[in-house]
């Protein structure tokens, strides 16, 4: 089923994460890069700073974050293009975020918070976000044994944000690898982007050999459409 470009992931496309214009010749923001892992420009990183390019116009305003940002690509194409952005990484990784605070120096975005955000800890930091329209997240899924904890950062900050989406991608790397069981678990629904939609079914982008050959996904989680509405109507209720 078809929605605006995009379509519902069924259960066989989540549990096995697979992946199906060129963007015009244009120079993505300067970028930290260091050869430590979370400290790299992955793949994912590539294809989600496309989509929030390809969508600029309607970024200005938008209150976003985004998770284990790392060398921070997508946050810093979202904050150039007028959103309100805060960037994070793990909250014991303090190299990752100086990383991040670098490359906000580098693009001139010296306003943009910082902070530190580790996946599945209700922290201080984690708990006193601001109000969110978007979540982003390159590559979170890149360890199964951290998939639980990843979705229950994210459920976390839907369950305060009911109408914000969680926009992320991913790189396929088994077709045994699922989301499909933890998704039910806590309440999320998911929907895939295709990559043609936004210029991104290429493996050059922006003048650069990224994506490459890599299969790469986009999805869109909210949480599912029963839950959103009741935290609403608590929410206005007096």
């Amino acid at each position: 089923m078809c929605d605006e470009g995009r379509r519902t992931l069924t259960g066989a496309h989540i549990k096995h994460l697979t992946c199906r214009r060129r963007e015009q010749r244009r120079r993505l923001p300067h970028c930290v890069l260091d050869p430590q892992f979370g400290m790299y420009v992955w793949p994912c990183a590539v294809v989600l700073a496309q989509y929030l390019w390809m969508h600029r116009e309607e970024l200005r305003g938008k209150k976003m974050l985004e998770l284990s940002a790392g060398v921070s690509l997508p946050g810093v194409v979202a904050a150039r293009c007028g959103a309100v952005v805060i960037l994070s990484d793990a909250a014991d990784r303090p190299a990752c975020l100086e990383n991040c605070r670098r490359s906000c120096e580098a693009n001139d975005l010296g306003d943009v918070p910082v902070v530190g955000v580790s996946w599945g800890e209700i922290s201080p930091d984690l708990v006193l976000l601001p109000e969110l329209d978007v979540i982003l997240g390159s590559d979170v899924f890149y360890n199964p044994e951290d998939f639980e904890d990843v979705l229950v950062t994210v459920f976390f900050l839907l369950r305060k944000n009911p109408k914000a989406e969680f926009w992320t991608t991913y790189q396929v790397r088994s077709a045994d690898w699922s989301i499909e069981v933890l998704l039910h678990r806590w309440n999320l629904s998911c929907i895939e982007v295709q990559l043609d939609q936004f210029d991104a079914d290429t493996p050059e982008l922006a003048g650069s050999n990224l994506p490459g050959n890599h299969s790469i996904q986009m999805m869109k989680i909210t949480l599912k459409t029963e839950d959103a509405g009741q935290k609403a109507v608590h929410r206005a209720s007096p």
